[in-house]
C-alpha cells in the first residue's frame, strides 16, 4: 500500500490546493495517512506570509525527513516559490514546486522514483498568465466546501509578500467554477465558500465577465446550492450590483469580511492601501442601511511601522464607531523582502502586544453585543459538529449557534429560534424540520 501525508500551513487557498493534490495521489492509488504517521510521500504545503511562517515551514520539512528517512519529501507553495534556494539547502528534500505545477506533483514523484534526481519546478510567477485549474469535489472533514476561484494579487501592500509569491491576478474560467460548484453540491455540500488570494478580484483579467457575473451564475445555475459565502472582499469591489444581489438572493449569505487593516489614514497610506477611512465608512454605512441583517467582520494590523500612540487611538476609536461585529487582529510582523520591513520607526514588541490585547477586547465586546442583538430572532443554521450536549453550527451571519439535535443533523440547515447567549455564542431551539 502506497501512503501519502500532507501538512498544510497558512490560508484557506492552501487548504484547497492540498485537497486537490491529495485527490491526484488518491487517483494514483495512494492512501492518505496522518502527517505524524510514517508515510512513503510527505507533502509540505508551505506559507511565507511572515518570517514565522517561513520558520514553521522549515520545521515541518525537517520533521517529515526525520519521520521516515526513506520517504520522498515534496515541498510546495509560497515559501518554496520565494525561497527555493533555502528549501534546497535542507538535506533530504527531493521535490520543490512553487505556486504553479502542483497539478504535476504525482508525475514528479514518479520521475523521482525513476531517476533519483532532485526535481525543481519554480517558475517566474510574475510571468504566469493562466490560472492553474485544480479540481476538488469533496473534503474529508468539512461541512462547508472552500472553492478557489482565482490566484494572485495586483495590490502590493507594503507589508505583504504575497504578490511576489502568487503573481498577478489570474481567474478560473467561469464554466470550470460552475462545474466544480455543482460537483461539490452533488457530493452533499450545501454551503460553498468562495476563496482566492484576492477573491473579489476575480475577472480583472477577463474582458466582459467579473465577480458579480460569477455570483449571478452560481446562484442561478448550480442546482441544490443553499448558501454562498465570500471569504473576503475589498470595500472598493463592493458595488451597487453586489449590494442588491446580497439583499435579494436567498443564497448569498448576510455576512461580509472586509479588511480595513487600520483606522488611521496616515497608516493606510504607508501600507499602500488604496482608500481612506472616510471612503470605507461611507460604503459601510450604505451597506448596513440597505442590508440591516448584514454582519461585517474585518482585519486589523496593530503596530505597523510608524504607528504612534495617537495613530493607534484614532484606529481604535474609528473601529469602535463603525460597529464591526468581529475583528481579526494581527500584530505587525516584518516580512523580509517587503518595503515595510525596511521602514524606520518599527514599533516595540511589547507595545504591539498591548495594542493587540486592546483590539481583541474591543472585538469581544462588539461580538458579544452583536450576539445579544440576535436573541428572539430566527436564524438559519448549518449544523457542523457536536459540542457537548448540543450540536453546533454557523448561522448565515457567521455567529455560532448551539441547538439540541441528533448527530445525523450534521450538514443540514435548520431554522432556529435564538433564546439566549453563552458569551459570544448563541443557544436556540429548532422551530421546524431542516430547510433542505
Amino acid at each position: 500500500m502506497k501512503t501519502v501525508a500532507f501538512l498544510t500551513l497558512g490560508c484557506k487557498v492552501n487548504t484547497y490546493e492540498s485537497e486537490a493534490m491529495m485527490k491526484l495521489f488518491t487517483l494514483d492509488g495512494y492512501t492518505h495517512v496522518d502527517f505524524n504517521d510514517r508515510a512513503d510521500v510527505y507533502v509540505i504545503n508551505t506559507c511565507t506570509v511572515t518570517n514565522t511562517g517561513d520558520a514553521k515551514s522549515r520545521q515541518m520539512i525537517r520533521k517529515a525527513i526525520k519521520q521516515n528517512k526513506d520517504a520522498i519529501i515534496c515541498v510546495v507553495g509560497c515559501y518554496s516559490q520565494v525561497a527555493k534556494a533555502d528549501v534546497l539547502k535542507i538535506d533530504g528534500v527531493h521535490i520543490v514546486l512553487g505556486t504553479s505545477h502542483r497539478g504535476e506533483i504525482v508525475e514528479c514523484v514518479h520521475e523521482y522514483l525513476q531517476y533519483k534526481k532532485i526535481i525543481v519546478r519554480v517558475d517566474d510567477i510574475s510571468k504566469v498568465d493562466e490560472f492553474e485549474d485544480l479540481d476538488v469535489d469533496r473534503y474529508l472533514h468539512n461541512t462547508r466546501a472552500f472553492m478557489k476561484i482565482q490566484d494572485g494579487c495586483n495590490n502590493y501592500c507594503t507589508y505583504c509578500i504575497i504578490p511576489y509569491a502568487r503573481g498577478k491576478v489570474r481567474s478560473r474560467k467561469p464554466e470550470s467554477v460552475i462545474a466544480q460548484a455543482q460537483k461539490l453540491v452533488d457530493h452533499g455540500f450545501i454551503e460553498i465558500v468562495l476563496t482566492g488570494i484576492h477573491t473579489a478580484g476575480y475577472g480583472l483579467d477577463f474582458k466582459d465577465y467579473d465577480f458579480y457575473d460569477l455570483l449571478v451564475d452560481l446562484t442561478t445555475k448550480v442546482k441544490g446550492l443553499k448558501r454562498l459565502r465570500i471569504s473576503s472582499i475589498e470595500m472598493s469591489q463592493i458595488d451597487h450590483r453586489i449590494i442588491d444581489l446580497i439583499a435579494s438572493s436567498p443564497i448569498v449569505v448576510d455576512h461580509l469580511h472586509i479588511p480595513i487593516q487600520s483606522g488611521c489614514d496616515k497608516t493606510l497610506k504607508r501600507m499602500n492601501r488604496h482608500y481612506t477611512t472616510a471612503q470605507f465608512a461611507e460604503k459601510l454605512i450604505e451597506l448596513k442601511t440597505k442590508l440591516p441583517t448584514l454582519s461585517v467582520t474585518t482585519d486589523v494590523i496593530a503596530g505597523f511601522p510608524g504607528e504612534t500612540d495617537e495613530d493607534f487611538e484614532v484606529t481604535y476609536q474609528w473601529i469602535k464607531d463603525m460597529h464591526f461585529n468581529q475583528l481579526h487582529v494581527f500584530p505587525y510582523s516584518p516580512r523580509k523582502g517587503t518595503p515595510a520591513a525596511k521602514m524606520q520607526d518599527q514599533v516595540d514588541g511589547q507595545i504591539k502586544k498591548q495594542r493587540v490585547r486592546r483590539l481583541l477586547e474591543l472585538s469581544h465586546q462588539m461580538q458579544y453585543e452583536f450576539a445579544s442583538s440576535q436573541i428572539g430572532k430566527t436564524l438559519e443554521v448549518l449544523i457542523e459538529e457536536r459540542h457537548g450536549d448540543y450540536m453546533e453550527g454557523h448561522a448565515s451571519n457567521y455567529l455560532k449557534v448551539n441547538v439540541k439535535l441528533p448527530d445525523d443533523s450534521i450538514g443540514h440547515i435548520y431554522k432556529v429560534h435564538i433564546v439566549k447567549q453563552n458569551d459570544v455564542e448563541l443557544i436556540g431551539s429548532v422551530i421546524n424540520e431542516k430547510t433542505e
